[in-house]
């Protein structure tokens, strides 16, 4: 089906509705030239003045709140020619030290003329009361710069590039953006966050640029090299790369490889040799894989303190402290953290990994020996704390991030002040964090690594636990006896149960169980249940607050029940009263469960911490989030940042416990019912998990037991290099 074709409006703007600079959206009232009702215009409007004449193409559609507007694809600025139309246009601000009472002044004197001499004859302006030298020169040098800009931002949009994006490629090259463009569209995709790949693709077809220019076959090289990291590969194989590429740009085998071959050359990446042919690293992935490998060596073979003397001894002493009995597995994990240099803990729900630990920290205190806990995220950290009794930091606050050098201060030069490092939820570590973390343990000290095994791999590239684990050379302790306690608990039962294949037990109403099983397929039902429960039914019945306790977890992001369509009725449902902002083309709320998005260093929120909503600065257009108390202000630009999170995905909410968690699994979702997924979500509940969806997908997933390969070398690469752990 063909679209309409553009329509054109020219006219002047009456009124800047509504305008988001970050992001370039704006909603404008303009007087249509030749008509008598004005219209209503949107788009990427926001850098426009009211006065300001404009030639726009675009299309008429009808909004079902709003009515009849025009939805604006590209535009210009047309100088006004009208004195009152060059008076309205100066008084905008758009020129820095012209204001409304200038601007009168200026047109007074100078009439239909005085955009002619600004732009040609500067130093007339002068004969303008107030007007001295300085105060010229200022108007004559941001004139030249708003001119400019105007200039490029035009001859980009003839290019066929969208008001929205020019005005982002004019802010990162300024005058030699046109130049930029035309020449090597696709260093906008290295160089601009949000303009990927495909979109400089894209508009290099519309500048006809050969296909197979070195520049294109390399940016699809590395894209594609991008994409697979996202997809949590370390390295990809030099045939999956080669036949991707292929694919992707329609282009033969010959070029890219030669094109590979330069990208090596010039250290953008790295093809060694591996047991099933050539693999392809980019250079950052390739040192921190070999840095892991490393580093863990260093530390494996390095000397360190001796095992303390009678050691069960004090193990016992420690059980009779804390009045409990360890299961002889437990005992063996504890000893074996006093004499080896690294260890790794693994185990599922209920088998003890906290008394473990716990015991561990007692015997170190009472040796007088310097102990660091750290975990990947915030909340792991503040709960790490809670069931210790001693503080915990995230890994990156640990490794103080420098905000001077972009990097961590602590490393081999200044490693960290402690004789023992504890590292809870190991499997949310990437490859990259683990290399910067291992490069800071110092030589003599011991490492252990806590974490389940079974949970969904980091987000991030690699699978540090599981290779660890994999690779032989590393003691393991695994622990697999569920304890009575916890045996009590349908949410841990059924958390082992999955996790071996077997069928979940499945109470079908709520009662003494911390485990229920709504069955509903339809997804429209099971959103209005859903909401009915997190907002009304679950915190009357179990006292639960149900924007701090309450998590509800889906697989996907779209759909009826995906994160994007529960987060607006959520928000609805349990947040409709409070202050409301639109901020980076979000309305936010007051009080709106959000979630950081990517890790910010310099704000010290990382990806997957929750806050709160708490203010907004007017002024400023900055949005203020309470994330446990530490507020954080953040800009218009980092729209991104941030989004809702009275839903999140499984690989978001990993890494974090909550009271209640609400659990959606429909055959909708079908392309990620993974047994590793489903056991992630189970067990980020505490006192009550809920599942809503179908015996169906819930079967569908406990089969699934084929979790993606990620292309890692690092168990190899440690068994090549190191002895087998004994024992």
């Amino acid at each position: 089906m063909t679209s309409h074709p553009l329509e054109t409006l020219e006219g002047t703007v009456e009124r800047l509705t509504f305008a988001d600079p970050s992001s370039h959206y704006a909603v404008v009232r303009l007087r249509v030239k030749g008509r008598r009702q004005p219209a209503t215009v949107v788009g990427p409007l926001a850098a426009v003045k009211e006065g300001e004449q404009l030639h726009l193409k675009g299309r008429y559609e009808v909004h079902p709140k709003w009515g009849e507007q025009f939805r604006v694809v590209w535009w210009y600025a047309v100088l006004p020619a009208t004195v009152s139309g060059i008076e309205k246009y100066l008084a905008s601000g758009l020129i820095k030290g012209i204001g409304p009472e200038l601007a009168q002044r200026l047109v007074a004197h100078f009439g239909g003329e005085t955009l002619t001499v600004i732009d040609d004859h500067p130093e007339r302006l002068t004969e303008v009361s107030g007007i001295g030298p300085k105060k010229m020169d200022q108007i004559r040098r941001d004139w030249q710069t708003h001119k400019a800009a105007r200039e490029v931002l035009v001859a980009l949009q003839g290019l066929g590039v969208g008001m929205a994006m020019a005005t982002k490629i004019y802010q990162q090259y300024g005058d030699q953006a046109v130049e930029v463009v035309t020449t090597n569209p696709y260093q906008l995709a290295l160089d601009i966050h949000g303009l990927g790949f495909l979109t400089a693709d894209r508009l290099a077809g519309r500048l006809n640029l050969d296909p197979l220019t070195p520049a294109r076959l390399a940016a699809g090289l590395l894209h594609l090299l991008d994409t697979m990291a996202g997809e949590g590969h370390v390295y990809v194989p030099e045939e999956v790369l080669l036949s991707r590429t292929e694919a992707l740009l329609h282009v033969p085998r010959p070029p890219l490889l030669g094109t590979l071959e330069d990208l090596a050359r010039a250290g953008r990446v790295v093809l060694p040799e591996l047991p099933g042919g050539r693999g392809v690293y980019k250079k950052p992935a390739w040192v921190a894989e070999t840095g892991v490998a490393q580093s863990l060596g260093r530390l494996l073979t390095a000397g360190g303190s001796h095992p303390p003397l009678h050691l069960e001894d004090l193990i016992a002493r420690v059980q009779q402290q804390r009045g409990l009995t360890l299961a002889p597995e437990q005992a063996k994990a504890v000893a074996a953290a006093l004499t080896d240099k690294v260890l790794v803990i693994t185990g599922g729900p209920g088998t003890g990994k906290t008394t473990i630990v716990s015991c561990i920290l007692d015997l170190y205190q009472g040796l007088g020996a310097r102990v660091l806990l750290m975990a990947p995220t915030g909340r792991a950290a503040k709960r790490l704390s809670e069931t210790t009794g001693m503080t915990a930091t995230t890994i990156h606050r640990a490794l103080e991030f420098s905000p001077q050098t972009g990097g961590f201060r602590r490393g081999p030069a200044e490693p960290l002040k402690a004789e023992v490092v504890v590292v809870d939820e190991t499997s949310m570590v990437d490859t990259y964090l683990m290399y910067h973390l291992l490069r800071a343990v110092p030589v003599a000290a011991r490492l252990i690594l806590v974490g389940d095994a079974h949970q969904l791999p980091a987000v991030g590239p690699g699978n540090i636990l599981k290779d660890l684990i994999d690779s032989g050379v590393v003691k393991v302790a695994r622990l697999t006896q569920i304890y009575r306690q916890a045996k009590e608990s349908l949410i841990v039962v059924n958390a082992h149960r999955i996790n071996q294949g077997e069928y979940p037990v499945l109470p079908q109403k709520f009662g003494k169980d911390d485990f229920v099983f709504l069955e509903l397929d339809d997804p429209e039902a099971l959103k209005a249940r859903l909401l009915d429960l997190v907002a009304e039914e679950l915190p009357r019945r179990y006292g639960l607050d149900p924007l701090r306790d309450l998590q509800v977890i889906t697989p996907m992001h779209r759909g009826p029940v995906g994160i994007q369509t529960l987060n607006h009725e959520l928000q609805q449902r349990l947040n409709p009263e409070s202050d409301r902002w639109s901020w980076g083309g979000r309305v936010y709320r007051r009080h709106d469960k959000v979630m950081q998005l990517r890790n910010n260093y310099y704000k010290e929120v990382f990806n997957g911490d929750i806050g709160q909503v708490c203010g907004f600065l007017g002024a400023t257009g900055q949005l203020q989030v309470d994330f446990d108390g530490r507020v954080i202000t953040y800009d218009p630009g980092e729209r991104e940042d941030l989004t809702l999170a009275y839903a999140v995905t499984v690989h978001k909410a990993q890494g974090s416990e909550f009271p209640a968690v609400a659990l959606v699994l429909t055959t909708h979702h079908y392309m990620m019912l993974q047994r590793n997924l489903l056991y992630t979500a189970l067990t980020r509940g505490r006192r009550l998990v809920v599942i809503l969806g179908s015996k169906r997908a819930l079967g569908m997933a406990i089969r699934n037991d084929r979790p993606v390969r990620r292309y890692t070398h690092l168990a190899a690469r440690l068994r090549e290099t190191l002895a087998p752990a004994t024992g």
